[in-house]
């Protein structure tokens, strides 16, 4: 029998470990024994597992898959080369992930993005499942499931300064400051314009007793010399999910629904095809309910919600391990409506919106007029210029909702004004075992390892928002016009 493998990965107790199973007649050659041991350590091969024992520093199964995407197609542009069957994609990507984009889709992106892969890279930061590099001009970032063998659950890329050649993007950003900006605040802001070149950024925050403030850089429209002030509206990704989280908690507030209450009794548009699902594992993403195709989270119109995701929602997560979906927040947003009887955008109007006088938002469909005041939002092209993008979210319950900075700081602080004080409380309480990294989930909120600190964010084609819940009842909230990862930028405001 196998003896019991060490957490840490040791590639000399592993080859001494092989050639011991081989020896001992349990299997017939040095490279089958390898093999398993890889497999016992949930990866798909002894080249994979080397690349585990090389690695200085925690473990990261993250690292290990965006390795195999390099190595696999950095020859891609080249003869003789061969790509990946369905049955090798499957190993190295969740069922989710391949339900929305086609292996064949992912085979063409990387495939075209062979040379890329062929630079140099830098490890940024990494953690046993996510982790962020710098190649070729890109951030990318890759997350993976806890469960070996540590499939792929998301992978993104951003374009860094050194990618983006528009002359727009150099040129001197105007400042635009409003109220008492904590130290330190605009410098961050400034400097994370010219390193990322970016359009736009607002840093905005308040606290329960004192007045809001704004850090204001850059520029709402590249060809509009108009600096960004306090009136300019911007897409909440990921925010947008507080105000959906609001308003399925006032209904519990008002008895209309129950914490434990499995999902299905209440929805009457659609199901989801696990009937033992509850409200509050939808809230702390814990559900594994799907999400649809990453392209089909953006269009120039909202759909039918039964048209995106089907009569039938599919639940191919893992259970009770914290997986952010998209499905499972849209679900939500429906039975908020199925409740109500009103559509979801009424609902969380009447519940949300309207009693934090948030006369600066709007939940957005393709007939919303925003004015003028909305940003342009922008994406960068493989030339590196910046173009403007797409930016209306297909479920109006994870990204649906635009608003001033100054409104999105009016949420952060007053969404608890509008629950009972103990069902605020249980909202920003861990309700899923700390992952790997640390962080556990409340309802809807994101919680920091020590638990002080709660996220709402979101990314989309053209825009980035975050919004934090510190201690002392503090709120902050960041806003871009094109997509980037905010981590650095958080980090470096809470290390002020």
């Amino acid at each position: 029998m196998p003896r019991p493998l060490p957490e840490r990965p040791s590639l000399r107790f592993a080859k001494i470990e092989a050639k011991r199973r081989v020896a001992t007649g349990e299997f017939p050659a040095l490279h089958a024994a390898q093999a398993a041991i890889a497999r016992e350590y949930g990866l798909s091969s002894w080249a994979a597992f080397k690349q585990l024992c090389a690695q200085v520093g925690p473990v990261s199964y993250a690292l290990i898959q965006l390795q195999w995407i390099i190595a696999r197609f950095r020859d891609a542009d080249r003869p003789g080369w061969r790509p990946p069957d369905a049955a090798e994609m499957r190993e190295h990507f969740a069922d989710q992930i391949l339900a929305g984009v086609p292996a064949d889709d992912l085979i063409a992106q990387f495939t075209g993005a062979a040379a890329q892969l062929r630079a140099d890279r830098v490890v940024v930061d990494r953690a046993p499942l996510r982790v962020r590099v710098r190649l070729a001009g890109l951030e990318v970032f890759a997350a993976v499931a806890a469960d070996p063998p540590h499939r792929i659950t998301g992978l993104y890329a951003s374009a860094l300064a050194a990618g983006i050649t528009d002359p727009r993007a150099t040129a001197p950003a105007p400042v635009s400051i409003v109220g008492e900006v904590p130290s330190g605040v605009a410098e961050v802001a400034a400097d994370t314009v010219a390193e990322l070149r970016l359009p736009g950024l607002v840093i905005a925050g308040g606290g329960p007793d004192g007045a809001a403030w704004m850090a204001a850089v850059g520029r709402p429209d590249l060809d509009r010399d108009e600096p960004l002030d306090v009136r300019h509206v911007f897409p909440a990704y990921g925010v947008a999910g507080l105000a959906t989280t609001t308003a399925v908690l006032r209904l519990v507030a008002d008895g209309r629904l129950d914490l434990g209450t499995p999902a299905n009794t209440c929805l009457r548009t659609l199901r989801l095809a696990d009937d033992t699902i509850t409200v509050r594992e939808l809230l702390s993403h814990s559900a594994g309910v799907d999400s649809p195709a990453p392209a089909a989270m953006f269009a120039d119109r909202v759909p039918d919600l039964v048209s995106l995701l089907g009569p039938v929602v599919g639940c191919h997560g893992t259970r009770g391990v914290v997986q952010p979906s998209n499905g499972g927040y849209a679900v939500l947003g429906q039975l908020a409506a199925d409740l109500t009887g009103s559509s979801y955008l009424d609902t969380v109007t009447r519940l949300v919106l309207d009693p934090l006088e948030l006369t600066g938002s709007s939940l957005v469909t393709e007939d919303t007029d925003l004015g003028q005041d909305v940003v342009t939002g922008y994406q960068v092209t493989a030339a590196g210029i910046l173009q403007p993008a797409v930016m209306i979210c297909t479920i109006p319950a994870v990204g649906g909702l635009w608003a001033t900075p100054a409104d999105l700081v009016r949420l952060g602080l007053g969404w608890a004004r509008l629950l009972p004080t103990e069902l605020a409380r249980e909202a920003l309480t861990a309700q899923t075992p700390p992952g790997p990294a640390g962080r556990a989930m409340g309802l809807g909120w994101l919680l920091s390892p020590d638990g002080q600190v709660g996220l709402h964010a979101g990314v989309g084609p053209g825009a980035t928002a975050a919004l934090l819940h510190l201690p002392g009842g503090q709120v902050w909230v960041i806003v871009t016009n094109r997509a980037v990862p905010l981590d650095t930028i958080i980090d470096r405001l809470l290390h002020l």
